[in-house]
């Protein structure tokens, strides 16, 4: 049974409602789905909003398309909605004034400011003050959406791509150059990348050749797995070099370090590298007397101390492992 409570609105049939601005949402199945759950078990807790027009036989729905969508997934055929008697402009410049209550995605937020300042010629200016933001927001968030093809948004709305992967990936991408961007979509709709990969392919893409970006933007999952490989092998070198090695490849880090510090002083003059870089270097040198005062107690230590006593020692002949039995033990 679908509680309703008092005061919030009056149940309405869904096919009374106009969902015009459909496509300025983020289609999220996994939302809606704990959404029908969470309806099914206590109801609709919070209204849909909708403008009445008039001579209009259709209610304008401007707030509560993912809860029309679970109301749907549930096989309801009525909504609880608040009516609102205001212009379309004013109850959407309300909604984006309300998101704090009632989140909506950055993407959301920048289509339904494009429906205002397109649709009914608002300027950015108006929107920012009648909505309670500034304009620097405003036209940050115009920006998301401002030159991107309309296949790319389709997949956002669509919920192909995820909002992150838009605004930080393909919008960066599409402005840059807008085949690949698409091509590079094509790409992900038959195998996506976690946020990670997706943030190491679009500094490998700025980094490489224009012939290498052509196959990138085609084959990203081939990137993806040769970097998982990559990183793996680095896994196993580390592992197989155990700490010995890794400071070894520490010292010979540094020593590149300390051979490009030596060139930038030597073209710098004294004068300069003292004006500059005196305290980071005094730290560095400091630093570096620690290290080597620690280096030779290291030596005075290992030179006095007896071997049997390192905890790693073993002496001659085969020695069963730290807290196991006898192999003869394991073997009876």
């Amino acid at each position: 049974m679908d509680a309703t409570p008092a005061g919030m609105g009056q149940p309405t049939d869904l096919h009374r409602l106009e969902l015009r601005y459909a496509q300025a949402r983020v289609a999220e199945p996994r939302a809606i789905e704990r959404l029908a759950r969470s309806i099914e078990q206590c109801g609709q807790l919070i209204p849909c909003i909708a403008v009445i027009q008039a001579d209009a036989p259709q209610w304008v729905l401007v707030d509560g398309y993912r809860r029309i969508a679970a109301l749907r997934r549930l096989g309801r055929d009525t909504a609880c909605v608040e009516a609102w008697t205001v212009d379309l402009a004013q109850a959407l410049l309300t909604v984006l004034a309300r998101s704090g209550q009632r989140p909506l995605a950055a993407i959301e937020e920048a289509l339904l400011l494009r429906e205002l300042i397109e649709q009914f010629g608002l300027a950015e200016r108006e929107v920012a003050r009648r909505s309670g933001r500034d304009v620097s927001w405003v036209s940050r968030r115009l920006q998301l959406v401002r030159g991107l093809p309309e296949a790319l948004l389709g997949a956002v709305r669509a919920g192909e791509v995820s909002s992150w992967a838009a605004t930080r990936i393909l919008a960066p991408l599409a402005r840059a150059n807008t085949g690949h961007a698409q091509r590079l979509l094509r790409a992900l709709a038959q195998a996506p990348l976690s946020t990670r990969e997706l943030r190491q392919w679009l500094q490998h893409y700025g980094q490489c050749t224009r012939a290498t970006r052509e196959h990138l933007v085609d084959h990203p999952q081939l990137f993806a797995q040769a970097l998982r490989a990559q990183q793996s092998e680095r896994a196993i070198t580390q592992l197989r070099a155990g700490p010995e090695g890794e400071l070894a490849r520490d010292c010979r880090q540094l020593m590149v370090v300390i051979d490009r510090l030596r060139l930038r002083l030597r073209s710098l003059g004294v004068l300069a590298a003292a004006h500059i870089g005196a305290e980071s270097l005094r730290r560095l040198l400091e630093a570096l007397d620690g290290l080597r005062a620690q280096f030779h107690r290291s030596l005075d230590h290992g030179a006095g101390a007896d071997p049997s006593e390192h905890p790693y020692a073993v002496g001659p002949g085969p020695q069963p492992a730290r807290g196991q039995p006898p192999a003869e033990a394991v073997a009876q």
